[in-house]
């Protein structure tokens, strides 16, 4: 396996893997290894059926269900993210972290492109270890011991996915979720401290008012996603994107409007952020 870095915060791109012929222990160990040391990891090539697709994921972790689409026919965890040639918004179109508002958010996310645009589509993402160790000594003291408020309904994503949400929600999904977790997690693998807060569902500060809590929330937002804290993917068909929800953000660029992209996504397992 050869590990490429693609950019200086974050990212890398492997080769000299086929997950279709299976995913042994020692191929998983070094996949891991490299997942945890660049955060994102891209792997192209890999034309790989939705069960080969399942079984990659299983030697990375647990997949979970979405809590807001269903799966595709048989395959439960793995939901299609799609944007048809009519349609102007894309799913997640924002910088964010998975599912921040669930009490145990994902571990990771992982994309398996079916379908590319001729151009854009590309996919940003930016390392929240990077943007953490940027704070001066006094802001990281004052973020410490705090915690953000995430909410489902401040991105509101009944209404980010037109006609997806129409065919593939799910009809027991709760209106809203919430959860509170820090503003600074240690990661429970690495031990490095990241920013857990993002801009499409953290709503407010445990403890503050809103009008106190948003001059902090936008500087974070603001400075969370800086250039130098992120790389870019440009996809093409059987690529994959595998990221760390719990030190990367990620935000998939609208740039494409009258064409179609077609991506399956599976999530995994994740712990309760401290």
């Amino acid at each position: 396996m050869d590990i490429r870095r693609i950019a200086g915060a974050l990212g890398a791109e492997l080769s000299g893997v086929n997950l279709a012929d299976g995913v042994s222990p020692a191929l998983a160990a070094d996949l891991r290894r490299a997942f945890l040391e660049h955060q994102v990891i891209f792997l192209r090539n890999q034309n790989l059926t939705p069960q080969q697709f399942l079984d990659f994921a299983r030697a990375m972790g647990e997949p979970v269900e979405y809590p807001f689409v269903k799966g595709i026919e048989g395959f439960p965890h793995i939901i299609e993210v799609k944007k048809l040639e009519h349609e102007k918004s894309n799913f997640g179109g924002i910088w964010h972290s998975d599912t921040t508002y669930l009490d145990q958010p994902p571990m990771g996310s992982m994309l398996l492109s079916r379908e590319v645009p001729p151009y854009g589509g590309d996919t940003l993402f930016a390392s929240q270890y990077a943007a953490y160790d940027a704070l001066s000594d006094t802001m990281k003291g004052l973020l410490a011991n705090l915690k953000g408020i995430s909410s489902s309904a401040k991105a509101d994503v009944s209404k980010t996915r037109e006609d997806r949400i129409k065919e593939g929600g799910k009809q027991e999904a709760p209106k809203q979720y919430l959860a509170e977790h820090p503003i600074v997690r240690t990661h429970p693998e690495t031990g490095r401290k990241a920013l857990y807060v993002n801009v499409a569902h953290t709503a407010g500060i445990k403890g503050m008012t809103d009008e106190e809590s948003a001059p902090l929330l936008r500087f974070l937002f603001e400075h969370q996603v800086k250039p130098e804290f992120t790389c870019r993917f440009v996809w093409e068909p059987n690529a994959i994107a595998f990221w760390d929800n719990r030190c990367v953000q990620h935000n998939p660029v609208n740039d494409y409007h009258g064409f179609r992209r077609v991506m399956h996504r599976i999530t995994l397992q994740g712990d309760t952020p401290a």
